[in-house]
């Protein structure tokens, strides 16, 4: 053979004539084992040239960081080789992801104009469930490989240039395991083999069988169909496709369904703020929660009253309105597993005349004062209540962002980890070369000054990334972000900003972001304009 070196002996086998191999025939894949100091620390199944290749890089990058003493080796825990998460899922004994889960790739035009919410909310009202979700750019390569079954057909050039203009959403979907999994929409036959597989099995009542998880999941391009949104989306029931999906945007899907992560509104009452702020944002930090937004707040009198309720026939509840809007309280949405309970658990009682010895090292007890006896913390009391006082208290809103034409894909991609990473949702995104009329909408305020044509020569020599970014306080939370509009005076004031770090002139200063909330919404409005009908 070509490239035999001598003494090497080079033999090739064809799997399909050994005997004993036979009755593995299309029911196995490759599964890829990464070790290091022979402990599995990652492996990737299937044939996932892509997955494969990502995963190579990242460990080699990981291994120069800690040679180069940037990076500290972490604490790997051995990879299992059994997928005991895979078993036991959704009522079965499933071998692959890809046999109960579905993808729904809603496309980038629905994104952007504002129909994800509509087309999830249609897929939870039929008794699907989504299980994850992810946002994503796609690149060329990346929509003929995940859609490679529509490269023969006519219209697929249109196809690719539509799914790598903007921003897509993927949804993991399920089967739900609740009684509305059977819909109107399925035939009623399906609807008697449920009945008739629940009168028979009293204790699998709540749980559909494979079959029934099978025609479900078929079903839903044609629930799509029947609720004109098909036309919106991509969907992928194929088992090999789904995990191809799953692999490469969701590699740890197992150990999310396992991770029960909540976030749960608390509150530092006025005088435990003034006394003892770090001591109680120690115990946080300690307890394994992540602050994910926080602010200090004077409340009115119905917000006291709101959090209040449960002191409402106390003697003291007179005073203890007052007492809550005599001064700030600081607020904060804390995430961690089971968060909401486990933050419930540790504030303890409501009233210090009510903690006993079991409830010593409780916030209640650790922090009482003598003025009122009551917890001088306070927690969400449901799911439900904690969404809702956190959407009271910390409204979100947008912003548009625009990364300039100049910034290279490399850095691009970084100032899209760094906003993620800020706690920003980028809820809709698209690649655009701004026009002269584009420019005049976002700079309306400085048409006039002797720069201006030159700014928007800068925007019309390539295509910008517009986004919109979502967040409490988004506008100016974006522009504290970006860093002063020179990049030579943000190098100095605020070294760490995208400008100061990606930034090259004033004109070519990487991005650009809203002034205010009205002229966020706007241009929003502007760029992102809803042309196409509302779903029914």
């Amino acid at each position: 053979m070509a490239g035999k070196k001598r003494g090497e002996i080079q033999l090739q086998a064809e799997a399909d004539n050994i005997v004993t191999l036979q009755s593995f025939r299309e029911k196995c894949e490759p599964l890829f084992l990464f070790s290091l100091n022979g402990k599995i620390i990652a492996k990737v199944q299937g044939a996932n040239a892509p997955l494969v290749n990502k995963k190579v890089i990242s460990l080699i990058n990981e291994e120069r960081k800690i040679l180069d003493g940037e990076l500290a080796r972490p604490q790997y825990s051995e990879v299992p080789l059994s997928d005991t998460l895979g078993k036991d899922v959704k009522g079965s004994n499933y071998e692959n992801l890809g046999e109960i889960y579905s993808i729904v790739v809603i496309k980038p035009d629905a994104v952007n104009s504002r129909k994800t919410p509509q087309i999830k909310k249609k897929l939870i009202s039929a008794g699907y469930v989504i299980e994850a979700e992810e946002k994503k750019m796609f690149t060329e390569e990346e929509v003929k490989n995940f859609f490679s079954q529509m490269a023969e057909e006519p219209d697929f050039e249109e196809f690719l240039s539509l799914m790598t203009s903007g921003l897509s959403y993927i949804l993991v979907v399920s089967v739900g395991t609740e009684d509305k999994y059977s819909l109107e929409e399925i035939t009623s036959q399906t609807t008697i083999e449920a009945k008739e597989s629940s009168d028979s099995q009293n204790e699998s009542e709540a749980q559909p069988t494979p079959e029934m998880i099978k025609q479900k999941r078929d079903s839903l391009r044609e629930y799509l169909e029947q609720q004109h949104i098909s036309q919106f989306c991509e969907t992928e029931n194929i088992p090999g496709n789904v995990t191809k999906f799953l692999d490469t945007f969701f590699p740890n899907i197992r150990e999310m369904q396992a991770i029960k992560l909540q976030r749960t509104l608390a509150l530092l009452k006025p005088d435990l703020l003034h006394e003892r702020k770090d001591d109680v944002l120690n115990i946080i930090n300690n307890e394994g929660f992540k602050i994910l937004m926080q602010r200090e707040l004077v409340l009115s009198e119905e917000e006291a009253k709101a959090l209040c309720e449960e002191y409402e026939n106390e003697d003291y509840y007179e005073k203890l309105i007052p007492y809550m809007t005599s001064g700030p309280s600081l607020i904060l949405v804390l995430l961690r597993e089971n968060g909401l309970e486990y933050w419930k658990q540790l504030l303890g009682p409501k009233s210090v005349d009510d903690v006993s010895e079991y409830a010593l090292e409780s916030l209640c007890a650790q922090f009482a004062t003598e003025e009122l006896p009551i917890n001088q913390l306070y927690g969400s009391n449901s799911p439900d209540t904690a969404e809702r006082e956190i959407e009271h208290f910390f409204p979100l809103t947008s912003t548009l962002a625009i990364i300039k034409p100049h910034v290279s894909h490399e850095q691009r991609e970084e100032i899209l980890k760094l906003i993620k990473e800020s706690g920003f949702d980028i809820t809709m995104m698209k690649q655009l070369i701004l026009t002269k009329e584009d420019t005049d909408e976002i700079y309306f305020t400085v048409t006039e000054k002797d720069f201006y044509a030159d700014l928007v020569k800068a925007f019309t020599e390539g295509p910008s990334l517009i986004m919109v970014l979502t967040k409490w306080n988004a506008v100016l939370e974006w522009r504290l972000m970006m860093g002063p509009v020179d990049p030579e005076e943000a190098k100095l004031l605020s070294p760490d900003s995208l400008r100061a770090r990606y930034g090259i002139s004033i004109l070519k200063n990487a991005v650009h972001g809203s002034s205010n909330d009205f002229d966020a919404t706007a241009c929003i409005d502007k760029l992102f304009a809803m042309d196409s009908p509302e779903i029914a």
